[in-house]
């Protein structure tokens, strides 16, 4: 289970928490412009937009989790169990295997606009990466600075769905996701209005009583719900600091405890990392469960240029910083 946002305080921001039971031994990968990029279907690239993002790297393909270019366009896989419907072969179509559907996007597409016009043509394939590796059932919310669509590949074709809210998590179906929202139009930051009786003389004895019946579990429609409050609700300065230190704090507020989640006997999901990617910038922020430090990779201070891939391995161990007289 997963959740997404993008959310613009100076810059725009987007990111993900990637919640799961285990690790692939994902890594922040950058991907220059000129490192051949081979396709299932279509002819090897090595002149694209250069990228950068969280991959599981298997004989040196970026399986890529999330990312965004250099132009400012981001995108990030969820998942989409049961919901999910890749297709065929189709002659007719640019056929694009579900797993590089990301990298393709980002490879290829430099605005929100641009992916739109490509979706027309694109068919997501059902292949597998290998037979330890089958597709994996994703949906995608993907951004620039001014605006995000969500895509669903569902029984019947892609579905596209636009002028969202910048947020997602996993099932049910966007519209559902969104329609849910209505049942907690109430809620607010603010104290809330004694409407129970005007013959009850009801008091406020805690602040944040406005925000009473925000849904607190882990199922991915309350961490919608919750994630949505929480980032509109959230104010912040247009100091770059302090907005990438509150872009945690947002999605921090539906990150999952080892422990509390159990998928099978002595398996428990728990937020493997926190991604923070600045569109603007084009640097990739991260944190992971066991070190809260926020580390941080600029994908211009290597050649872009280049024709390998730049790999960076995740520092898994907590950063204390002890004071002392």
């Amino acid at each position: 289970m997963c959740t997404a946002i993008s959310y613009k305080s100076g810059s725009t921001y987007f990111g993900r928490n990637l919640d799961y039971e285990f690790s692939y031994g994902e890594e922040v990968v950058i991907i220059p412009r000129n490192y051949p990029i081979k396709y299932k279907y279509k002819k090897e690239n090595s002149s694209h937009y250069a990228v950068v993002g969280m991959a599981h790297i298997e004989n040196n393909f970026p399986l890529l989790y999330d990312g965004i270019n250099e132009h400012g366009l981001g995108m990030v896989g969820l998942n989409f169990v049961g919901n999910c419907h890749y297709e065929e072969f189709k002659e007719n179509k640019d056929n694009i295997a579900s797993f590089e559907f990301i990298l393709y996007i980002l490879s290829t597409c430099k605005n929100v606009k641009e992916v739109k016009e490509k979706l027309r043509t694109i068919n997501v394939t059902n292949d597998s990466f290998s037979p330890q590796l089958p597709p994996s059932q994703l949906h995608y919310i993907v951004s620039d600075a001014d605006e995000s669509i969500v895509i669903e590949n569902r029984i019947g074709g892609i579905k596209v769905f636009e002028h969202t809210i910048g947020v997602l998590t996993n099932n049910p179906p966007f519209e559902y996701q969104m329609a849910a929202l209505n049942n907690y139009r109430s809620l607010s930051n603010k104290d809330p209005i004694n409407t129970f009786s005007k013959d009850i003389d009801l008091s406020l004895y805690s602040r944040g009583m406005g925000a009473i019946g925000l849904p607190g579990d882990l199922s991915s429609q309350s961490r919608f719900v919750r994630v949505a409050f929480t980032k509109f609700n959230s104010t912040t300065s247009n100091n770059n600091i302090e907005s990438v230190n509150q872009f945690f704090h947002i999605l921090h507020s539906v990150e999952q405890q080892n422990g509390i989640c159990e998928v099978k006997e002595g398996k428990y999901e728990y937020t493997i990392y926190t991604s923070c990617c600045d569109l603007n910038k084009g640097i990739y922020y991260y944190t992971t469960y066991k070190n809260h430090q926020i580390n941080a990779i600029n994908m211009h201070d290597v050649d872009l240029n280049a024709t390998g891939l730049f790999k960076f391995k995740l520092l898994e161990e907590e950063s204390i910083n002890y004071q002392s007289k």
